[in-house]
């Protein structure tokens, strides 16, 4: 039994290898492990994130920064990135395969590089940076030392990003697809079956809501709880809550890939080994958006909106949408694959329930609601706003709701209920608002926001003001308003004060933040000259490490920063200090 399941294994992550696509290599054996520690694993490629798929594999360094970073392959580096977001410090490394390497959240590079990256930030006066230094500026070979690793940018924690693209789409490609010493013989983990109705007539369990039910089982056998039965009647879509483990780790990860099969046919495929960044956005289209939204659950779905694009998709039979429309029980099988094939499986059975002549006429349609298209251009007018949505913004077509409350303390328009926040959208829409009134002076720093379920400000969004209009592009639907940024960013010194002797301390750390609108720029000066300072983003830091060969030791200097925020409000610290 125990050699059947290894063959089964085997054969089944050759199918998905062989069928993925053309654009792979068959030689998986061209890299090797960017790091020289053990190789353990934190995330994994396709992972669910907040509105985009895991575009690497996270590596884990043991807790700590400053573990050695290596060529995975010959190459050259032809890409430098440096920012306070994202993958903070980065390289990127093209292969004569045809292949690139990107790695990412890097506490610094080597001496060479270092030296080249300064040099640009001074010339731009700007910390951020992205540079493409000319071929034959940094050869690498296989194994040879380019960084060390860190936990800047968006990291939540030290890590290495790791990610393998193909050189000339920037596609993104499964690492775990190639060997370079990773390993699992883990089955992925099912936690729960969600079963959705399609339209207005389809009933799950005699209700037209989704129906979310816990799974029993373990050890890649996996069922519902036998007091549990399913009754569908009409089209219906279902979803799956999983995870996966790899070995020498703990944390959950991505699963590679998903197949529904309903009576043995299979109806639909997702296997995850390449995909495009331009359409990454789509996972908020492929996981059950609301539930994620109310439940912090991500349950993917074995169904297809009709605007949902991703490339993932396989053998869509009807979008992977069932009509059970027969008076007779129907079997059910959802296969969870991991990128080494081990396997896990949900069987269970749903009974059909024939429909009715009257089926379509005991629900009429919503007079009260105004349908937009999901291929279509669609607007919406009422007393002072304006809202467009625009073709291919929906992933299908929705009943459009809006509502309007009273204006409220430290807001200049009507709260405006735009839809519900439930609901994703590919693209942001244009949304104008006009407000009640503008006082004066303030006509530079009004912006539209929206608001969470407490009426509190979420963020300020990028706003233009024509025709008495105020107008932004909102990402998502919600709760909008117009407000006002009059307060000037937060400036905080972290351990000194002016006139602190810095001898015995290499760096300075100041704390900037902006309470509405966001930092727009900071402009640091030691002794009148324009000085590097690093910013870290998610701790609101801005950390100058002092360099003699910029700054005279063993003297007296002056500081001034200036940080501005997003609508121009600005504030200014001065101070002394010896370093």
């Amino acid at each position: 039994m125990h050699l059947q399941m290894l063959f089964i294994r085997f054969f089944i992550f050759n199918i998905l290898f062989l069928t993925i696509s053309d654009d792979i290599t068959d030689d998986r054996a061209m890299f090797i492990s960017p790091v020289n520690i053990p190789l353990a694993f934190s995330a994994n490629f396709g992972e669910l994130r907040s509105d985009h798929f895991h575009s690497g594999v996270d590596i884990k360094t043991q807790g700590v920064t400053g573990k050695e970073v290596i060529a995975a392959a010959d190459g050259y580096i032809y890409r430098i990135a440096v920012s306070p977001g994202g993958f903070g410090k980065a390289l990127y490394l093209r292969h004569p395969s045809g292949y690139s390497t990107v790695y990412g959240h890097l506490d610094r590079f080597t001496p060479d590089v270092e030296r080249y990256v300064r040099q640009q930030q001074y010339n731009n006066k700007s910390f951020t940076v992205n540079l493409f230094p000319p071929r034959n500026s940094f050869s690498v070979k296989q194994g040879d030392l380019i960084a060390w690793s860190g936990n800047t940018g968006s990291s939540g924690g030290p890590h290495l990003h790791y990610e393998i693209r193909k050189s000339d789409s920037e596609k993104p490609i499964n690492p775990l697809l190639f060997e370079f010493g990773a390993s699992d013989d883990i089955e992925p983990v099912i936690e729960r079956l969600a079963i959705y109705p399609i339209n207005r007539y389809s009933l799950v369990n005699d209700e037209n809501k989704p129906e979310i039910i816990k799974v029993t089982g373990g050890k890649g056998k996996y069922q519902l709880p036998a007091s549990r039965t399913v009754k569908i009647h009409g089209p219906a879509g279902f979803g799956i809550q999983s995870f996966d483990r790899l070995n020498d780790s703990h944390n959950k990860c991505g699963i590679y890939s998903i197949e529904l099969k309903i009576d043995s046919v299979s109806v639909y495929n997702y296997v995850m080994d390449i995909f495009s960044f331009n359409e990454t956005k789509y996972i908020n289209s492929h996981i059950d958006y609301e539930t994620y939204l109310k439940d912090n659950i991500r349950i993917q779905k074995t169904y297809v909106l009709p605007n949902d694009k991703l490339s993932l998709y396989s053998n869509k039979v009807n979008r992977g949408i069932f009509n059970f429309n027969e008076d007779r029980e129907y079997k059910i099988e959802i296969i969870i694959s991991d990128v080494h094939g081990n396997l896990s499986t949900l069987n269970f059975c749903v009974q059909g329930d024939q429909e009715t002549q009257s089926d379509t006429n005991s629900y009429p349609a919503d007079k009260n609601k105004v349908y937009m298209d999901y291929n279509k251009s669609n607007t919406f007018r009422a007393e002072d706003i304006f809202v467009n949505v625009p073709a291919g913004c929906l992933y299908d077509t929705i009943g459009f709701t809006y509502k309007k409350e009273d204006c409220i303390n430290g807001m200049f328009s009507d709260i405006h209920h735009i839809h519900n926040i439930y609901t994703p959208v590919h693209k942001p829409f244009s949304l104008s608002i006009k407000p009640d009134s503008i006082p004066e002076g303030l006509e530079s720093k009004m912006m539209i926001v929206q608001l969470f379920n407490n009426k509190k400000i979420m963020g300020g969004l990028k706003t233009t003001y024509s025709d008495g209009y105020f107008r932004a592009d909102p990402p998502t639907f919600g709760m909008f308003s117009i407000s006002a940024d009059t307060t000037a960013p937060s400036i905080i010194p972290v351990g000194f004060s002016s006139g602190h002797n810095f001898s015995r301390n290499s760096k300075m750390k100041i704390k900037i933040s902006d309470d509405l609108s966001g930092i727009k720029s900071y402009e640091p000066l030691i002794d009148g000259r324009w000085t590097l300072f690093e910013y870290d983003q998610k701790n609101n830091l801005i950390i100058c490490e002092f360099d003699p060969e910029r700054i005279q030791a063993n003297c007296d200097h002056t500081l001034e920063l200036r940080v501005t925020d997003n609508t121009d409000n600005q504030s200014i610290f001065k101070c002394n200090f010896k370093w």
